[in-house]
């Protein structure tokens, strides 16, 4: 042990030749692979891996492969899997804790709404209107139901 560097005080150290002292690597806790870090991430965010999947350009087989024990994704492909998943790239990689960046973006849904905008105005218009009234029906459904809880 090095008393005049704490840092190194929680390494272990082995003899060299020539009495040089190297330090050892700490053994840490058994860390989950990237895959169950993906996996984990991907469900915490509430998406499928083939909402994933589609998100970020790949197969659903191919992102089944990326959550596997021994597999990774190549380095073009992390900023996509993070943007979707709402977390940074080093979260994704663990060299950092994983920190919602923003609610769980429903991709599908994402999806579908610009789909919708890039419709003519009169598509868009309609189908406004029918969101509109399941909308409104909703709402008048809970208040319906916390007048009858009351």
């Amino acid at each position: 042990m090095n008393p005049a560097n704490p840092a190194l005080e929680s390494c272990a150290s082995i003899e060299t030749k020539g009495s040089v002292r190297m330090p050892r690597r700490i053994k840490r806790e058994a860390s989950n692979g990237f895959g169950a870090r993906l996996t984990a991430l991907r469900k915490q965010a509430g998406i499928t891996q083939t909402a994933l999947a589609a998100e970020i350009g790949v197969s659903q087989r191919m992102m089944a492969y990326y959550e596997g024990p021994s597999a990774h994704p190549p380095a073009n492909l992390l900023p996509a899997m993070a943007t979707a998943l709402g977390v940074s790239v080093e979260a994704l990689l663990g060299t950092e804790t994983a920190k919602r960046k923003t609610k769980a973006v429903d991709t599908r849904m994402q999806r579908r709404l610009q789909q919708i905008a890039s419709l003519p105005p009169e598509e868009r218009r309609q189908i406004l209107q029918l969101v509109d009234a399941f909308i409104e029906r909703g709402q008048l459904k809970r208040k319906v139901q916390s007048k009858q809880a009351a």
